[in-house]
């Protein structure tokens, strides 16, 4: 599946998961039909969970009174991103404080979307998930701290990094990311494409009041020089 293009000089890189509805685990269901008789008008109803592919997640995912995609200016789905495959760290370890300012404490800025990954790839919401064969790096409370304090308004995950380990580690980096509107993207793909660790991204949701989260088409442009 192709998913690097080239577009008046500039690169721009799919970072979506291409969704077959006859082998998807999750929910996804389409129903076409002919409303014109005669003259085909195919329509088609889409049944969906919110939370398929690549997808983004906003705060009311997480509280009931956390705002909803329609709640979030457009700009918080859109701008510099960041991309960084830790390569160095224990299998299974959490990320620290320390882990990211080390890797990106001089390159990120506010208004960031931070992208973050491992060697330790796996497929995530699989039967292999906490497995023995899951090996990926885990977040926690103090990673989300840092991006908090460095006022990032989304994180990015790649299959090298696991956000479903435990409660333990999984709530209180909901709690405290998701307290300042900083948005999640999950099942995020092809990041080995990239070819800079810098690039404006966009991966803009529906318009539609209510949703805790969204499927997106998730892609980045090298090449921009105001986010390179």
């Amino acid at each position: 599946m192709k998913c690097v293009y080239e577009l008046n000089g500039l690169r721009v890189i799919d970072l979506t998961k291409y969704i077959d509805p006859s082998t998807e685990t999750r929910r996804c269901n389409l129903d076409r039909f002919n409303t014109g008789g005669a003259i085909p008008d195919f329509h088609t109803n889409v049944d969906i969970m919110t939370h398929l592919g690549t997808h983004c997640e906003c705060p009311y995912h997480h509280f009931d009174d956390g705002a909803s995609v329609a709640d979030l200016p457009l700009t918080s789905f859109i701008g510099r991103g960041l991309y960084y495959e830790f390569k160095d760290l224990a299998p299974l370890s959490h990320i620290s404080a320390n882990d990211l300012e080390k890797a990106i404490g001089n390159k990120v800025k506010p208004d960031d979307v931070v992208i973050i990954d491992s060697i330790y790839k796996l497929t995530p919401f699989t039967p292999e998930t906490n497995g023995p064969n899951d090996k990926r790096l885990l977040v926690n409370g103090e990673t989300a701290q840092w991006f908090v304090d460095h006022e990032v308004k989304c994180v990015g995950f790649g299959d090298g990094v696991s956000i479903e380990n435990c409660n333990e580690d999984v709530k209180p980096f909901h709690d405290i990311c998701m307290a300042k509107n900083i948005t999640f993207l999950e099942v995020v793909k092809n990041l080995e494409h990239l070819r800079q660790n810098t690039f404006f991204v966009s991966f803009a949701p529906m318009f539609i009041k209510g949703l805790d989260s969204c499927p997106v088409r998730m892609y980045a442009i090298e090449g921009l020089k105001e986010f390179c």
